[in-house]
C-alpha cells in the first residue's frame, strides 16, 4: 500500500521525515516552572528544529522570557528562540535586549510587532521605536546575524485593511530578512493551503510553516480564535460538547482532531510543523508520534545506559 492509498490505515508506516518545532511560554509561579520543564524534557527526544518563548503583550514579561530563553540555550541541547516584539520599546532599547540574547547564545529571534498591553487596544508604536515588524527585522538584521522567524494569518490579521495589505506585510517582514513565517493556528487544511497558492503568487518563496494547536481547552480556544481572526468549525464545537467533566475524553478528541489536520497537511506536501504547546508536551507528543516522529535518546540518557 502506498501513501495515498485510501484502503490503507491513516497513519501507517509515514516516514518520519517530518521536522517540528515548539512553542512555550514563560512561566509565572514554581508550579508553571516545573510544568513548562517538564514538558521541554518530554519534547526534548523529539530533536525539534528549535523551541521559542513568547513575549507577552507589551512586553509584560520581557525578564521571564530572556531568563527561560537563556536557560534552555544553556541547560539543554535545543535552538532557543526568543519572541521579541515593538510595543512599548525604543530602537536602543530593543538593541539591548537583541545584544543580550546574543551574548547568551540566542541566534533565533521570533520578530512580532506585538499586541497592546490592553485586550482591544491600538498599536501605537514607540515615539523612538520600531512602527512594525518589518521594521523591527531590518534592524535586528543590522545588529547581529540572526536567524529569524514572522508570523502569518491565513486567514488574514484581524487588524488587517485587506488580504492584500495583510499579504504585502507579510512580504515586506521576508523581504527585510527574516527567514521563514509561522502561521497563526488554524483547523481547516484548505485555508493553508489557499493561503500557500496566495503567497506564492505574490513572489514568496520562503517557507510559511503550519502552526498547530491543539485544543486542551475549548471555550479558551475560542476566546484567542475571536481575537486572531482564526474559524472555529461548528463540527468542532459539536465534539467537545459535553466533555468538560471528563479530561482524558477531552485530550483523546482534542488529539484527533489536531493529528487529522497535521495529517492532512503531510498529505498534502507539508514536512514542517510548529506546536503551540500552551507548556503541555501530551497532546503535541502524540501527534509528532502519529506523524512518524520518535523520541531519541539524549546524552544524559545515553550516558546513564552506558
Amino acid at each position: 500500500m502506498t501513501l495515498n492509498d485510501p484502503a490503507a490505515p491513516l497513519y501507517a508506516d509515514l516516514a518520519g521525515d517530518a521536522q517540528v518545532s515548539f512553542e512555550f511560554f514563560p512561566p509565572k509561579t514554581e508550579k508553571m516552572e516545573a510544568q513548562l520543564w517538564s514538558a521541554i524534557e518530554t519534547l526534548t527526544p523529539l530533536a525539534p528544529k528549535f523551541v521559542s518563548v513568547t513575549y507577552g503583550a507589551g512586553g509584560s514579561t520581557r525578564e521571564r522570557t530572556h531568563n527561560t530563553v537563556a536557560r534552555i540555550a544553556k541547560d539543554t541541547p535545543l535552538a532557543a528562540a526568543a519572541h521579541l516584539t515593538c510595543v512599548g520599546a525604543s530602537k536602543a532599547e530593543i538593541g539591548e535586549i537583541a545584544d543580550a540574547y546574543w551574548e547568551a547564545g540566542v541566534r533565533h529571534i521570533v520578530a512580532l510587532r506585538g499586541d497592546p498591553p490592553e485586550v482591544g487596544g491600538t498599536f501605537e508604536p514607540h515615539p523612538d521605536g520600531y512602527k512594525g515588524a518589518a521594521e523591527l527585522v531590518e534592524g535586528l538584521m543590522q545588529l547581529h546575524p540572526f536567524e529569524i522567524s514572522v508570523s502569518a494569518y491565513p486567514e488574514v490579521h484581524p487588524e488587517a485593511a485587506s488580504a492584500q495589505s495583510d499579504l504585502d506585510n507579510l512580504k515586506r517582514k521576508l523581504d527585510a530578512g527574516a527567514t521563514r513565517a509561522i502561521t497563526q493556528f488554524f483547523f481547516s487544511p484548505e485555508a493553508y493551503f489557499r493561503f500557500l497558492d496566495k503567497t506564492a503568487a505574490a513572489g514568496i518563496t520562503a517557507d510559511i510553516v503550519p502552526g498547530i494547536m491543539p485544543v486542551s481547552n475549548f471555550a479558551a480556544t475560542q476566546r484567542m480564535a475571536a481575537m486572531c481572526n482564526t474559524n472555529v468549525p461548528s463540527w468542532m464545537a459539536r465534539l467537545f460538547e459535553g466533555l468538560d467533566d471528563h479530561p482524558a475524553s477531552r485530550q483523546l478528541v482534542s488529539a484527533t482532531i489536531a493529528a487529522e489536520l497535521c495529517r492532512s497537511l503531510y498529505t498534502g506536501g507539508v514536512r514542517d510543523f510548529h506546536f503551540y504547546t500552551l507548556n503541555r508536551a501530551e497532546l503535541s507528543f502524540a501527534i509528532c508520534h502519529l506523524l512518524g516522529l520518535r523520541a531519541k535518546p539524549t546524552i544524559a540518557q545515553s550516558e546513564e545506559a552506558a
